[in-house]
């Protein structure tokens, strides 16, 4: 079975998540003390107790969702005796860090300093207030782009995530992603909604962000993964660990291409989505994506015991 495992971004936080994990499976509370050591910080705490608006903080929100993610790894492989082989990974704006540390590029350490670094640079990029984003809805994407471009009038504004079919999300300076949303509304947009969101993301007022990560870099250990990353900047499939890390650092600024990823992903031949880590919003978005795409997430226990048997039913040769 040619699969591939899809890891989320940032939104995917709840307080309380993973504690099942962390309670009845030894390997994840490996994964969420690991995560701990490398933080020196309590990580697991918030994770499980908040309060939310200390979860939600951005510089907490990656690492805790980065974290969660590879301990439902942990707990399928170790716990529940599969052995992945993926045919790809890709995961969301945060989540292809995530990718990367499932697919042994990064160690879990040194993949959580670097979302947590990552978050607190993007939260400190632009003063509260002065950044924001949309998800403009049912439009085409060159006139949501073309919307960005009369609004801007100066200042940055352009599209962020190419997330599905009629289905973008816009980010800049927020005077100018209020114009665009009215802009976008006058060009037939069925929807447009400002973002609850606490810094403006993958627009050019990361650039500066991705400077300072990018030197980050360099102070990790980086590996071939077992498989091909299909990144968000180009959605292209790649390995070089140089070409890795070239396109994390263009990924800050420039938008995620979530939808063209997926179609990559389906013309590689993969017909199964698993999505590891909390909530289930990119298995929602493939559907949308890839008409008949196979999706499952691994946001209970429920669902993960669905995954194990989607596995082991579809090609236990390749998992064994």
């Amino acid at each position: 079975m040619n699969y591939a495992l899809i890891f989320p971004g940032q939104g995917a936080q709840e307080v309380g998540m993973g504690r099942y994990l962390f309670d009845a499976y030894p390997s994840a509370r490996e994964v969420f003390e690991k995560a701990d050591d490398a933080l020196d910080w309590k990580l697991s705490r918030i994770i499980f107790e908040g309060p939310e608006e200390e979860l939600t903080r951005t510089e907490n929100a990656q690492p805790a969702i980065l974290t969660v993610s590879i301990a439902v790894q942990a707990v399928l492989e170790k716990e529940m005796g599969l052995s992945l082989n993926p045919s790809l990974v890709a995961g969301h704006s945060l989540g292809e860090y995530t990718a990367l540390v499932s697919a042994g590029s990064l160690n879990l350490q040194d993949g959580v300093r670097l979302v947590r670094l990552r978050g607190k640079l993007m939260q400190d990029a632009v003063p509260v207030g002065q950044g924001s984003m949309a998800a403009i809805l049912g439009l085409e994407p060159d006139l949501v782009t073309k919307a960005c471009e009369e609004a801007a009038m100066g200042q940055v504004c352009s599209p962020a995530n190419f997330n599905a079919p009629g289905q973008v999300v816009i980010s800049g300076h927020s005077e100018a992603v209020n114009r665009a949303v009215e802009i976008a509304r006058s060009l037939g947009a069925k929807k447009a909604v400002p973002l609850k969101v606490s810094a403006p993301f993958h627009c050019a007022l990361m650039e500066p962000v991705a400077s300072r990560l990018f030197e980050a870099f360099g102070n990790c250990r980086w590996e071939i993964p077992a498989c091909p990353l299909v990144n968000n900047a180009s959605a292209e499939p790649i390995t070089c660990p140089g070409e890795i890390r070239i396109a994390l650092r263009k990924q800050t600024y420039s938008p995620v291409k979530w939808l063209e990823s997926v179609q990559v992903m389906e013309r590689s031949g993969i017909s199964s989505y698993f999505e590891i880590g909390p909530g289930n919003v990119l298995s929602g978005l493939v559907r949308k994506c890839h008409k008949g795409a196979a999706t499952y997430d691994t946001s209970s226990i429920q669902s993960i015991e669905k995954t194990c048997a989607a596995l082991l039913g579809k090609g236990e040769e390749t998992l064994e």
